[in-house]
């Protein structure tokens, strides 16, 4: 009687490793629910799956758009000391005005909505302090107005993008006031650019 129930329990955890083992490869590699994105045949993973891109544009959104207000205040104060052109000043004294408000706002809605925006610069726009701070005079002002053309540019390309794709009301309405003033300072900076040779 014991020869013929050892050979059972045998079979019977055998099979029961085989089971579990097929439950855990079935498993594997999904440790975070929310980054797994279910077939069509599943319900309601879709719509999960959008919300949490969706929450990744408007947080990288609001990142991109802390640092660049960041860059153009420091930029600004930066220019305040070295340029020598009076329009240069006078836009780096907007600059540090008006992206300073823009940034008190954009601190506002991301603290009540529980947002991290970054503290400091990127390593890029570090860079691009780093340079300019090495330059003096007309050179100077050159390299800002450059600066600035490029980085209005690509502000100008985010607050159009967020207009339109951002889910977050408060962030979208942040777009949406800030792009007329983007544009106009574009605008300014361009003229700027023209007269300084």
């Amino acid at each position: 009687m014991m020869k013929r129930t050892i050979p059972i329990l045998a079979i019977a955890a055998t099979s029961y490793f085989v089971y579990a083992c097929g439950n855990s490869a079935n498993t594997e590699g999904r440790s975070d629910d929310s980054a797994y994105v279910a077939g069509p045949t599943s319900t309601g993973s879709d719509s999960t799956a959008s919300v949490a891109a969706a929450d990744i544009a408007d947080t990288t959104f609001a990142s991109k758009a802390a640092i660049s207000g960041m860059a153009e205040v420091e930029f600004g104060q930066l220019a305040l000391e070295k340029a020598q052109h009076a329009r240069v000043k006078e836009f780096a004294s907007m600059m540090v005005t008006d992206h300073g408000k823009a940034n008190a706002e954009l601190q506002e809605i991301a603290a009540a909505d529980n947002l991290m925006l970054p503290t400091s610069l990127d390593a890029e726009h570090a860079e691009k302090r780093k340079e300019l701070a090495s330059k003096s005079g007309v050179e100077f002002d050159r390299a800002y107005v450059a600066a600035m053309v490029e980085g209005h540019e690509k502000t100008r390309d985010l607050m159009e993008q967020g207009k339109s794709s951002l889910t977050n009301e408060k962030l979208k309405g942040f777009a949406e006031k800030t792009t007329p003033i983007v544009l106009h300072h574009l605008e300014l900076i361009n003229t700027i650019k023209s007269e300084i040779k």
